[in-house]
């Protein structure tokens, strides 16, 4: 039997990354898995207001801070939810303003400058332990985060390939995504996921026994509902209105191939577990910008799940 630790959407949290590294000890977790989206969603000036003072607007709360230890402290506070701090002047905001493009150029920067330090931090953390962390970048993901993670001793990108396990379970792995409103660096039209999918499952040895870490949950799984939006990319009824949003290729492939366990994530709102004919499929949830880390403890046997629960700390 071998016990796994599933995680998803932590988009660039220090503390939930920092969680899920400790999670394997802390659970009794022979393996860890994180599902796609590790990269943040938003950079926050810090702007120089002269000597050791800063003005930050931060969730549309003006702070102003005048000592290193303020100073210090914000920062965390900003890192901890997934945001990543820039120390800048008036005269560059002023030029940033003019220049959008720039604007994108220091979001890349600030992103993969953490996405390092996560690969030392889990160098360190996982040193000895015999422990590896198979991941896939997810449609948050710029490509350029898959580079820094191939360079990794310790973390694994498993996009597009079959994995062999410790347990000696198979496992697809890929954090592309059906189309979403928002245009996001991994996404495609459902018969390009289906090729995708197509391209692994047709190279499993033991199909009946495999895991499909895929990013997207599978259409009407109960794991992919999330607010229904209008033309403004507003939630309709206040976000009571909710939608299936999920893959459909996925769906197919799961119900053709009948995995053994299925890892989801992307509805950060869609945790829980759903069945598709034999295979359970997990979507652990996300709450990242709270410092939370929603995770799931799936145990397996051979052709089994044994159990599972899903996790919050």
């Amino acid at each position: 039997m071998t016990t796994i630790f599933f995680a998803t959407d932590i988009h660039g949290s220090d503390i939930c990354w920092n969680k899920f590294l400790n999670a394997g000890k802390f659970y009794n977790a022979d393996q860890l898995i994180l599902g796609g989206d590790m990269t943040g969603k938003a950079v926050v000036p810090f702007i120089h207001q002269g000597g050791s003072k800063y003005r930050v607007t931060l969730l549309e709360q003006v702070y102003d801070i005048t000592t290193e230890d303020e100073l210090a402290d914000l920062k965390k506070r900003v890192r901890s939810r997934g945001y990543y701090p820039y120390l800048t002047n008036p005269d560059e905001i002023a030029e940033l303003e003019k220049n959008p493009q720039r604007v994108s150029g220091i979001f890349l920067q600030e992103a993969l400058k953490v996405v390092q330090q996560w690969m030392e931090i889990a160098e360190k953390k996982l040193a000895g332990t015999g422990m590896k962390v198979y991941c896939c970048p997810g449609n948050d993901d710029m490509d350029e985060v898959d580079e820094i993670i191939r360079e990794s001793k310790s973390v694994v990108l498993a996009e597009g390939d079959v994995t062999v396990l410790n347990s000696g379970h198979e496992m697809i792995a890929s954090g592309w995504s059906n189309r979403t409103p928002w245009n996001t660096h991994r996404e495609e039209d459902e018969d390009q996921l289906q090729a995708r999918y197509e391209a692994m499952t047709s190279r499993l040895k033991d199909p009946g026994n495999a895991i499909f870490n895929i990013h997207v949950p599978p259409y009407k799984s109960n794991l992919d509902e999330a607010p229904e939006l209008d033309a403004n990319l507003r939630p309709k009824m206040a976000g009571q209105a909710m939608k299936a949003v999920g893959s459909t290729a996925l769906r197919e492939s799961i119900e053709k191939v009948q995995p053994l366990l299925g890892l989801h994530g992307h509805i950060h709102e869609g945790r829980g577990v759903s069945r598709i004919g034999k295979t359970l499929c997990v979507n652990p949830g996300s709450m990242y910008e709270q410092g939370t880390l929603l995770g799931a403890i799936v145990r397996l046997g051979k052709h089994k799940v044994e159990d599972y629960v899903l996790t919050s700390g």
